[in-house]
């Protein structure tokens, strides 16, 4: 049985449980929302990891990618990615290598956290083949089955790619055309095998084998644009109703899941590819990369992927995927992973704030910050700090002969005002 079974007979899970007192919101509000697929739960029943509720009425989540390349294999770096990156505030992981013993990086990333891991099971089901389109459907269905025999929580399947919609891709202006790599895949085998994607055709034994692990569905965003240019096209909406459908057979099938959204974005179109995304899947949980709103700051897409997961959280986004300095130039470091993970959660902090559900929450966690700097209760700010010891380390490191910080000292604008009301009222 499922925890979408379970919460649409009412059963309050301990899942739910614990989501419940983590986020602030009654659990039969989650139970009802886990029930319709407007909250996602990921969970595996071969796993014990902590429960995380993505989607309505929660707290924006964050995911970070970590894994080996086919360039750069080393399993030890990889476990500390995901151990840093668990540290930062990373509420989930996916395991993305392509290199290497890929069952083995597995296994050590998902015994190194407590957090729910994700997977891509195509890459497995490719990287016993010297061509990606020597796969065979058994090879995709079996990775999918291993990968969630192995415990992982969730997996991004691109079944929302199809012949209509490699159509739509071949009759629309694009630039980059796929730069989902699962999407590529995918697609490079319905072209040269000349038949449907296995995961859309057959997607019915798909949710069968979900439903017996409990396995959580990311339903892929192969079509996601690459570049602002490619930004709100007819392949990417094509690929969003498609995502709808497959949504709605997953709820009927009483298995999880949540649907992954555009990477490259203009600010002024955010809105509506989140609303749009929205509309089609039936309020199901939306994951982003980013998105990117300017496609020019190599070294810094953490940050341009910070202020699109922002107005994207506004507008209704519940995931967001992280995105590092190194995202478009190499495989990232484990610096790299912990300050996307950091920049991340600004980020998702930033969407909450005005949020239904977390936004009390929220900014009841700036009013503390605001009384601590009226303080300057330093040991209190640096507590209250997303990232307490970069704080502290700043601060410390530049020390004022003043209570203050180093940038005013005695001229602190909050120091004279206060001490102007105190000499007011003697």
């Amino acid at each position: 049985m499922t925890l979408m079974e379970d919460a649409k007979k009412g059963i309050v899970t301990p899942e739910i449980k614990a989501v419940s007192e983590i986020e602030g919101i009654e659990e039969d509000k989650i139970c009802s929302c886990v029930a319709k697929g407007l909250i996602t739960i990921p969970k595996n029943v071969l796993r014990e990891s902590k429960p995380m509720g993505i989607g309505k009425y929660m707290s924006t989540k964050i995911n970070a990618n970590i894994g080996t390349s086919r360039d750069y294999v080393d399993i030890e770096t990889e476990v500390k990615k995901a151990t840093v990156a668990e540290r930062a505030g990373a509420s989930t992981l996916m395991d993305l290598s392509t290199g290497g013993d890929l069952d083995l990086i597995r296994k050590k990333i998902m015994d190194a956290v407590d957090i729910p891991v994700g997977t891509v099971p195509i890459y497995q089901a490719a990287s016993s083949h010297g061509s990606i389109v020597d796969m065979s459907t058994d090879d995709m269905f079996n990775a999918v089955r291993k990968h969630a025999e192995d415990g992982v929580e969730f997996v991004t399947i691109h079944a929302g790619i199809n012949l209509d919609s490699l159509k739509r891709l071949r009759d629309s202006s694009r630039i980059m055309d796929v730069v989902s790599r699962g999407g590529s895949f995918t697609l490079a085998w319905m072209l040269h095998n000349d038949e449907e994607n296995p995961f859309y055709s057959e997607y019915e034994y798909l949710l069968e084998i979900a439903y017996e692990y409990d396995l959580t569905l990311s339903l892929g965003d192969g079509m996601r644009p690459g570049c602002i240019h490619d930004a709100t096209d007819r392949p990417k909406f094509m690929e969003f109703i498609v995502l709808g459908e497959l949504v709605k057979k997953a709820r009927a099938g009483k298995v999880q899941t949540f649907v992954e959204g555009p990477g490259h974005v203009p600010v002024d179109e955010i809105e509506l590819s989140v609303k749009g995304m929205k509309h089609l899947c039936d309020g199901a949980p939306l994951y982003l990369l980013g998105p990117l709103v300017t496609d020019i700051a190599p070294g810094y897409d953490h940050i341009t992927a910070a202020i699109g997961g922002t107005v994207a959280g506004m507008h209704g986004a519940d995931f967001l995927c992280m995105t590092t300095p190194s995202e478009h130039l190499a495989l990232p470091t484990v610096e790299d992973i912990r300050e996307g993970a950091t920049v991340t959660r600004i980020a998702a902090h930033a969407a909450d704030l005005v949020k239904e559900g977390q936004k009390e929450r929220a900014r009841q966690m700036d009013l503390e910050m605001s009384n601590a700097r009226k303080k300057l209760e330093w040991d209190k700010q640096y507590s209250l700090a997303i990232d307490p010891a970069r704080a502290r380390y700043i601060r410390e490191s530049r020390v004022s002969c003043s209570e203050a910080c180093s940038m005013c000292g005695e001229l602190c604008a909050m120091k004279i005002i206060d001490n102007s009301f105190r000499a007011e009222n003697r």
